[in-house]
């Protein structure tokens, strides 16, 4: 028996995924529906820390889409925030799809594209239902203006949004003029501006996404969401316990966001119970859960190994049918039992 592993670069998963955002949207819709249907296996993610960096951190998340996908997998994913000033991303990340047959992997991804890709599919996914289906929306406020913020703002335009004004914030000098300059398509707004503090952003802004790399809540002041804005709170440590208290919350898993010292984590240790969750995307997106704008709608993802899985299966099947993939034939070598 044969057991080829394709190895696939970051190259071809990003042309992928850029050549149709659509339908990787599509596809971490499945994950989550399936997920909620308790199709998949989706364990704690593990955190390898280093005691000499502790802002450093590398995370594996294993998952199975379940026996009928035929694919099981882990992601390897290390945050170094200190890459940041270097001039590179933080983050850097491989992805393993493995035969739930057999075991043995099939695949090896570049995974910091996927990571990026689905947690801005699922950002984009909150957007339009916490905002009862349109797409659209007055300001647009970015904070924190790196890879995942990149990916965001691309997913919200390829599906459609209208967008009238862009308003952005970074507290590393230049990056918000940079991204300004290489990532937004201001032919698409009314303005796009970089904002002279994070308190006039927030209170300007009816759609906010937090993609930064806090490890502590440094957004205290409830009154700067006082105009019930929706939020992605994708970076998951920027927010005050009492904000959350204020607000609809959805997460991704009810489970998997009470960890690590996650804002919905550390008002769960302050307030002892759940409760203050509203629901999670996939009650949301089947009605099980609705939310209004009489309060602040917040989304806080804690991001599940299943849509990683799934985005890279969809990358996987693209990649193998049109031969982006490099295929070892003899990766495994002693195949005697």
């Amino acid at each position: 028996m044969a057991f080829d592993v394709s190895i696939i670069n970051g190259q071809t998963v990003y042309d992928l995924v850029h050549a149709d955002v659509n339908a990787c949207v599509d596809v971490v819709k499945a994950a989550y529906l399936a997920h909620d249907a308790g199709h998949t296996v989706n364990p704690d993610s593990y955190f390898l820390r280093f005691p000499d960096n502790p802002g450093a951190r590398i995370i594996a998340l294993p998952a199975s889409l379940g026996t009928a996908s035929g694919v099981a997998g882990i992601k390897w994913i290390a945050s170094f925030p200190e890459n940041v000033p270097r001039g590179f991303p933080r983050a850097s990340a491989v992805l393993i799809l493995n035969d739930v047959t057999t075991g043995y992997p099939f695949a090896i991804l570049e995974s910091s594209v996927i990571s990026a890709a689905r947690t801005a599919g699922s950002a984009i996914l909150a957007a339009e239902l916490m905002n009862h289906g349109t797409r659209r929306t007055h300001t647009l406020g970015i904070v924190g203006t790196g890879l995942i913020a990149r990916y965001v703002y691309r997913f919200l335009m390829a599906a459609g949004w209208s967008i009238d004004h862009v308003r952005l914030f970074d507290r590393t000098p230049g990056e918000a003029e940079t991204f300004r300059d290489r990532v937004i398509d201001r032919e698409q707004h009314q303005s796009v501006d970089v904002a002279a503090d994070l308190p006039s952003l927030l209170r300007e802004s009816s759609l906010v996404t937090l993609t930064t790399t806090a490890g502590t809540p440094y957004i205290l002041d409830t009154t700067l969401f006082a105009h019930q804005p929706i939020v992605l709170h994708l970076s998951l440590r920027d927010l005050s316990a009492d904000i959350l208290l204020g607000a609809y919350n959805i997460v991704d898993d009810v489970e998997h966001v009470m960890k690590a010292n996650t804002s919905p984590h550390l008002v769960e240790q302050q307030v002892g119970h759940r409760r203050f969750v509203t629901g999670t995307l996939a009650e949301l997106m089947t009605g099980r859960c609705a939310v209004d704008h009489t309060r602040p709608i917040i989304f806080s993802p804690f991001g599940l190994g299943v849509l990683d899985l799934a985005v890279g299966q969809w990358i996987y099947q693209q990649a193998s049918a049109a031969g982006r993939d490099l295929r070892l034939t003899d990766f495994f070598y002693d195949m005697t039992r």
